[in-house]
């Protein structure tokens, strides 16, 4: 099958590369040269600009934009709906706000376009791994994409299946989701790394208690020098608390057990701030994500040793890069 994609970082380049060696053909494209040379190697087709891109695939086409949320997806989307027939399809695979994917969807509606919104979680690992996807968007729209998104997801794996999803939608094991109509994929999605934010403000809390339980404010008696890289190993091996954001802990302990490297200066990237919104407009409590959003907040101002493995959790599973503190 064929698709364009529009930005080719740190997922782009490897969504790309995950559907181009499964046989299908990608026509790239990115204000990177090289980005655009550098796939072209690997078999993809590079293309000059947005209309070159369009000028290459045959209808109707299908056109995936992977740039960040805001105005660089919002112009690109636009300019592609200038560019583009009845029957095609855009497809949003950032981190986009989904009332903005509503807005888009009814207007590009009008002109028999059809909008996609494509909730997409694997960061650097997706290559490998595959990409576990929440999808928004019109049923034949999502149906006539099926091939791609069953390509880019994980599959079944290890995994064990879950006991009586029989007669369920397989989609779901095989690590995508028709979530429902457009915007409801990056909802989803928008939920989901709150949740990712509450997950790791857990693990980063416990961590520092673990580190300072040697803290002279304790009776000597009561001192332990705990080896953290051991624990968060121990952690990964039959415990109720293991998860791929542990062992992601676990590799940035082996490497430097003090995590010296990152600064404890933590980015929210949006969708967290999202989550709190709409917990607030569903009148829903949520005091650990709201939490651990205020968390990063106080880290820009000063910085503890959960703080850092936050950073080194972030950079581990997105390749999100907070400056090192050279310490």
């Amino acid at each position: 099958m064929q698709l364009g994609i529009v930005g080719l970082g740190r997922m782009g380049g490897n969504i790309a590369r995950r559907l181009t060696r499964a046989g299908h053909t990608c026509v790239v494209w990115d204000r990177n040269d090289a980005a655009v040379k550098e796939l072209a190697g690997e078999g993809c087709v590079g293309a000059s600009g947005l209309e070159d891109m369009v000028s290459k695939l045959d209808a109707p086409r299908a056109v995936w934009v992977m740039l960040p949320a805001g105005a660089p997806t919002e112009e690109t989307v636009a300019a592609f709906a200038k560019l583009m027939a009845s029957g095609d399809t855009i497809i949003d695979g950032g981190n986009s706000f989904y009332k903005d994917d509503i807005r888009r969807a009814e207007g590009l509606r009008e002109q028999g376009l059809h909008y996609v919104d494509v909730g997409t979680s694997g960061g650097v690992w997706g290559l490998d791994r595959g990409y576990c996807m929440m999808i928004g968007g019109d049923k034949e729209a999502v149906d006539r994409l099926d091939p791609i998104f069953d390509c880019l997801a994980p599959g079944l794996g290890d995994i064990p299946r879950t006991p009586g999803r029989d007669g369920l939608d397989s989609r779901a094991e095989r690590g995508y989701i028709h979530a429902g109509p457009p915007g409801a994929g990056h909802f989803v999605k928008m939920v989901h790394n709150g949740i990712e934010y509450g997950l790791m403000q857990a693990y980063a809390e416990g961590f520092d208690i673990l580190r300072n339980k040697d803290s002279a404010e304790l009776p000597e008696n009561e001192r332990y020098s705990l080896d953290l890289t051991d624990i968060s190993e121990v952690w990964r091996r039959g415990s109720v608390i293991s998860s791929w954001l542990l062992d992601l802990s676990a590799m940035a302990l082996v490497e430097n057990p003090t995590l010296s490297d990152y600064t404890g200066s933590v980015a929210d990237s949006g969708e967290g701030r999202w989550t709190v919104m709409a917990a607030v407009e569903e009148a829903v409590s949520a005091e650990v994500l709201t939490a651990s959003l205020y968390a990063r907040f106080r880290s820009r101002q000063e910085h503890s040793f959960g703080e850092k493995l936050l950073s080194a959790m972030r950079f581990k599973f997105g390749g999100h890069i907070e400056r090192p503190t050279g310490g």
